[in-house]
C-alpha cells in the first residue's frame, strides 16, 4: 500500500507563495510518477501537476502554468509544489497522489493516479 502524506498548506494573501510537500511511507518516491490534485467546495477535483519518472517529464494544467512549479527531492523522499503568484481561485485542498510510472511514449498526464494522501487545506484571502 502507498501511503502518502502532505503538508505545507495554509492562509496566504493573493500574490503570495506556498509550498506543499509530499512525502512517501514504504516506498521511494523516485520511481513512482507523483500527482498534485486539487478539490475546491462545491467543485470537482482537478489535476494540477505531475512529474513523471520516465523522461523527467512534467504537466501542469494550463490554470498554473507559470506560476506551479513541482520537483522531486530524492534525497527525502518528497515531491514539492511550488505554488507563486497566488490567486484567490486557488483556494482549495490539496492532494498528492502516486501511481506506477507510465511508459516514455505514454503521455505523461493526470491519469490513473491512486493512493491518496488525506490533503493540505490552502487559502489565498486577503
Amino acid at each position: 500500500q502507498l501511503q502518502v502524506v502532505e503538508s505545507g498548506g495554509g492562509l496566504v494573501q493573493p500574490g503570495g507563495s506556498l509550498r506543499l510537500s509530499c512525502a512517501a511511507s514504504g516506498f521511494a518516491l523516485d520511481y513512482y510518477d507523483i500527482g498534485w490534485f486539487r478539490q475546491a467546495p462545491g467543485k470537482e477535483r482537478e489535476g494540477v501537476s505531475c512529474s513523471c519518472v520516465n523522461r523527467g517529464r512534467t504537466f501542469y494544467a494550463e490554470s498554473v502554468k507559470g506560476r506551479f512549479f513541482i520537483s522531486r527531492h530524492n534525497a527525502n523522499n518528497t515531491v514539492t509544489l511550488q505554488m507563486n503568484s497566488l490567486k484567490s481561485e486557488d483556494t482549495a485542498v490539496y492532494h498528492c497522489a502516486a501511481r506506477r510510472p507510465y511508459n516514455p511514449w505514454q503521455l505523461c498526464d493526470m491519469r490513473d493516479f491512486g493512493s491518496w494522501g488525506q490533503g493540505t487545506q490552502v487559502t489565498v484571502s486577503s
